[in-house]
């Protein structure tokens, strides 16, 4: 390797062993407390959580205080009078149709379906950050295995001036040495360039700043275990969290069903209160006339809506037609995620597979380069074929790195579907 390679290398070495360890629980943890939709899902349900009591639903009187002044002045007869009057007043409603308690349950269930749009949210970051973390391992490993690559092209590169140098080799043999090598580091800086922007989407997610680089030292190594299909389905029936909100919002269609039902009882409210009034008035000289009145009052009201047209009938059918179309989604959904989950165990199996196939068209790869390099010193095999042995190392590399995420994905994603994630963190 040329000093200036092994310097750089050396440097980039040093940079790593000083910067701070990220680890994958640090990762989660992190974005669970910074990660933007988490924050604002959060918000939400702090919203929905105060929205939710009995002053909003109705169960409390209001009570209220009013208070006017009123001066005047008649110029004919030159009179002036000032009215000053002051009420306070309770007003509560007594009955209309359970709908407090329809309204109470609405809000509850408002609150539900608000943690539920942020336990998805949690599962969707804790997805990303899983699969963010093992891109940026993925495109470090292919950095290590390009600079495997690459190494070896240096070496024969050298190989071939010192070749040159005893007469051995012709300026051909040299510049295809030298075209390879240069090919070599191109990738090689490529792939610099992937790996850093990975950090940065990684820190992205977390919610910290893209400048802030890591050290990511956890193994690049997939989980093989194995699963019983009946079991995820039954799973992901029972957890899965899209389709409990789906019937959190079946149970919001159907309260109001019961809150348009509602509309057909009458209302009775409760009224008291006390009015005070002050008057006075002077005409020309006289002296001033005032009165005062202290009024106390209380009444009970009833109302019913005979007739509106067929307004309260037709909001009841509509109700019911929204109740039924969400019964209908959920059983849609349903569907849709016993299709998913049957497609992703049917495609976690087969990485287990590809992944055990990867790891042994690695070994002869690797067997297959080491007996190439000597082979090719030893002039049995020429440049072209040597460099054809080094692209098939490299593409069995990557083969088998890619299959290890790609196990990495389709676990996550199960483990996602089946309501895996809420168990370990906390909304």
């Amino acid at each position: 390797m040329k000093p200036v390679l092994i310097f750089a290398w050396l440097g980039f070495s040093l940079s790593l062993s000083a910067q701070e360890t990220l680890t994958l629980s640090r990762a989660l943890e992190t974005a669970l407390s910074n990660n933007y939709g988490i924050i604002l899902s959060r918000a939400d349900l702090e919203v929905a959580e105060i929205n939710n009591n009995w002053g909003n639903a109705g169960r409390y009187p209001t009570i209220g205080f009013d208070a006017s002044d009123n001066l005047s002045h008649e110029l004919l007869d030159r009179t002036t009078s000032n009215r000053l009057s002051a009420g306070i007043g309770m007003n509560w409603t007594l009955f209309d149709g359970f709908r407090v308690d329809l309204t109470k349950t609405r809000l509850e269930n408002l609150e539900e379906l608000t943690s539920g749009r942020l336990a998805v949210t949690l599962e969707n970051t804790v997805e990303d950050i899983i699969l963010g973390y093992y891109f940026v391992l993925l495109q470090q490993e292919q950095l290590k295995v390009l600079q495997t690559v690459m190494d070896l092209s240096v070496d024969r590169y050298q190989y071939e001036l010192q070749h040159k140098a005893l007469g051995g080799s012709v300026t051909y043999d040299v510049l295809q040495a030298q075209n390879v090598y240069l090919t070599d580091k191109a990738n090689y800086m490529s792939q610099e360039v992937i790996l850093r922007n990975s950090v940065r989407n990684l820190n992205f997610m977390m919610g910290i700043e893209p400048e802030k680089t890591w050290s990511f030292e956890e193994a690049f190594q997939a989980d093989t275990t194995r699963y019983v299909l009946a079991d995820l389905l039954d799973k992901m029936k029972a957890d899965n969290q899209t389709l409990k909100n789906q019937y959190t919002n079946l149970m919001l269609q159907q309260n109001e069903t019961a809150l348009r039902k509602a509309d057909y009882s009458p209302s009775i409210s409760l009224g008291a209160g006390i009015d005070y009034s002050n008057n006075w008035s002077r005409t020309g000289g006289n002296d001033a006339i005032t009165s005062q009145g202290l009024s106390p009052y209380g009444n009970v009201r009833l109302s019913f809506d005979i007739y509106n047209a067929g307004v309260r009938r037709r909001a009841v059918e509509i109700a019911r037609i929204n109740e039924e179309v969400a019964q209908v989604e959920i059983e849609q959904m349903e569907h849709a995620l016993t299709n998913e989950l049957l497609n992703l165990y049917d495609y976690y199996e087969v990485r287990i597979a590809l992944l055990n196939v990867a790891n042994e068209n690695l070994e002869a790869a690797e067997l297959n380069m080491t007996i190439s390099e000597d082979k090719y010193r030893s002039g049995v095999i020429n440049s072209f074929n040597y460099r054809d042995v080094q692209l098939l190392y490299l593409n069995a590399a990557f083969r088998r790195l890619q299959a290890v995420y790609n196990l990495v994905e389709y676990r996550t994603q199960l483990s996602r579907i089946t309501g895996g994630f809420l168990g370990s963190v906390n909304p």
